[in-house]
């Protein structure tokens, strides 16, 4: 049985520049909705055209109730909400043939990457796996290679794709937007951006044995970057999590699990410092 997995973030959805879209109650955000689950209908689509008997997609962006159930492909099911322990990962198990990024970005500090980031759009200002600088991309491939899952599709940016092709090689990637500058870009309509991520989607299925998955050698080490010293200091505090400087923080294990379920922390509790601190958060 082909079970494929899907993983859907926003800022790289089809059409989207703007932070207010990315946001309940922002201008813009229903359309925003409606295009993303756009995007993820073309996954579902490729995957279905392709031979995959069951897609399961999860919603990976902020509040993770962005997508529309009632406008999403009836043959798919859709994990929904907060409190997700794997966060951006919640459901990617062995038992799949393959996983799917849509709607991704590029890392913090990539030129030309539209509303690029890691993890956390201003608290964050880089991330680190293993000694190597690390995206939102880099960060979910290693979790699916970690369970024995391919990646075999990523779609959002010109920047995304790139730093897609140079982490797993020859992956399949649909540039959706090229970036002018963070909140700018060229767009293509979404009747064509969509087009190409369902032939993209089904010519990544047909050729899975191409596919290997990214694995990383354990331990796991995962260093952070905060853009602010009462961040780093908090999130100092987390058992196991060392404080390596007036800004960063280190934390090593064996079960990249952790790594996944750690950033959801962080984001509590960096999320409180910031929004409690006003202008200096």
């Amino acid at each position: 049985m082909t079970k494929v997995y899907v993983s859907v973030d926003m800022e790289g959805v089809t059409g989207l520049t703007d932070p207010e879209e990315m946001h309940a109650g922002g201008r813009g955000y229903e359309r925003g909705c409606e295009l993303m689950t756009g995007d993820a209908n073309a996954v579902i689509e490729g995957a279905f055209a392709a031979g995959a008997e069951s897609v399961l997609v999860n919603d990976a962006h902020g509040s993770t109730k962005n997508l529309r159930i009632d406008l999403l492909d009836p043959r798919a099911t859709l994990i929904r909400g907060p409190g997700k322990p794997m966060r951006m990962a919640q459901g990617l198990t062995s038992e799949f043939a393959a996983a799917c990024f849509a709607g991704y970005h590029a890392r913090a500090g990539v030129q030309h990457g539209v509303l690029n980031h890691t993890w956390m759009g201003k608290e964050i200002q880089n991330v680190y796996l293993n000694g190597e600088i690390c995206g939102e991309t880099r960060l979910m491939a290693a979790f699916a290679g970690f369970v024995g899952v391919p990646v075999v599709l990523v779609t959002g940016d010109e920047a995304v794709c790139e730093e897609a092709r140079e982490l797993l090689g020859d992956v399949e990637t649909v540039a959706v937007k090229k970036g002018v500058d963070k909140f700018a870009a060229e767009l293509l309509p979404p009747s064509v951006a969509q087009e190409r991520i369902r032939q993209a989607t089904a010519r990544a299925l047909n050729r899975l044995a191409d596919f290997r998955p990214y694995a990383l050698e354990p331990p796991f080490t995962l260093a952070v970057e905060w853009n602010s010293t009462a961040i780093a200091a908090g999130c100092g505090l987390i058992p196991g999590t060392r404080q390596t400087g007036p800004r960063h923080t280190e934390f090593s294990t064996d079960d990249y699990h952790e790594i996944m379920a750690l950033f959801g922390i962080f984001a509590m509790i960096a999320g409180q410092v910031a929004c409690g601190s006003g202008v200096y958060g």
